[in-house]
């Protein structure tokens, strides 16, 4: 089921498709965030999930809180998908998956991503988590309800 709220979220450093490579620790230092691995851009479940938080994402902007999806997917095709969805947030390529694995967000044996979504607090600590494959809207639903 993830990491376990209370615990601090592993810190890393991703390439982004801002050009940029993001650390968790340096970017947002000192600010929540919500971070949701997804398992692969341009499928149905995915799109979904990115669509609704991009509908949504006025709510986070008010709350002052960044929204950050991973996947193993590469940069070009990030770009690709943040473009085609007119996404304002950053996505971010784990390609040898081992962001993912230290989030507990790593199906084991395929190794492609889960769908789960953690929000941090302000000192990166847990405060929420939400892992449903199949659901991808309650993601953005429950963030907002327990921010």
């Amino acid at each position: 089921m993830g990491l376990k709220i209370g615990q601090k979220a592993p810190d890393f450093t991703l390439p982004s498709t801002s050009g940029k490579l993001f650390s968790l620790s340096k970017d947002l230092s000192g600010k929540p965030c919500v971070i949701y691995f997804y398992p692969k851009d341009f499928t149905g479940g995915c799109t979904a999930q990115a669509c609704e938080f991009r509908d949504q994402f006025e709510d986070f902007r008010d709350l002052d809180l960044p929204v950050i999806g991973i996947s193993r997917d590469d940069i070009p095709t990030h770009q690709r998908f943040k473009k085609t969805h007119n996404l304002p947030f950053e996505l971010l390529s784990d390609s040898s998956g081992k962001v993912c694995a230290s989030y507990d967000a790593l199906v084991p044996l395929i190794r492609i991503p889960k769908r789960i979504t953690y929000l941090l607090d302000q000192n990166h600590q847990i405060k929420d988590v939400f892992q449903d494959m199949l659901d991808a809207k309650a993601h953005i639903k429950r963030m907002l309800e327990n921010y």
